[in-house]
């Protein structure tokens, strides 16, 4: 759960470098901004970046000139339609999962149409859907 205040906990003994330091280190390792939320959260007990930067954790990033091509849930969910498309090229007769990569893709699309506009991703870039070849 969120924390409902925005103030810094009393228990965080970290500066706001120190956790600006941690992000770009573990970004830099490799980490997706929520395996590094969890990371904070679980190892150094921090709820939340905001409340100890000011900052969100995409701010941090940008301004190390690390932050992601691709955004993260977008990335997430193509990574999930391209394995169920394998799953359904060898089990031919699993017609539910057609429907359920059907509903993948429309988010792939909803997700694409919003960072498009709201310029995250370049204008020209496309998904190519499958569903229709499966049928």
């Amino acid at each position: 759960m969120r924390p409902a205040v925005l103030r810094a906990p009393s228990w965080i003994t970290l500066s706001t470098s120190d956790v600006e330091e941690l992000v770009v280190k573990y970004t830099k390792d490799g980490l997706t901004p929520s395996q590094i939320g969890i990371k904070l959260r679980d190892q150094h007990a921090i709820p939340l970046i905001k409340s100890v930067t000011n900052k969100k954790m995409g701010q941090i990033l940008e301004e190390h000139d690390l932050k992601a091509e691709m955004p993260e849930d977008l990335e997430n969910i193509v990574k999930k339609a391209v394995n169920l498309q394998k799953h359904l090229k060898t089990n031919k007769g699993d017609n539910r999962n057609v429907r359920s990569l059907e509903l993948i893709e429309a988010k792939v699309h909803r997700l694409s149409v919003y960072y498009k506009r709201i310029e995250r991703i370049p204008k020209t870039w496309k998904y190519k859907s499958v569903v229709a070849q499966l049928e």
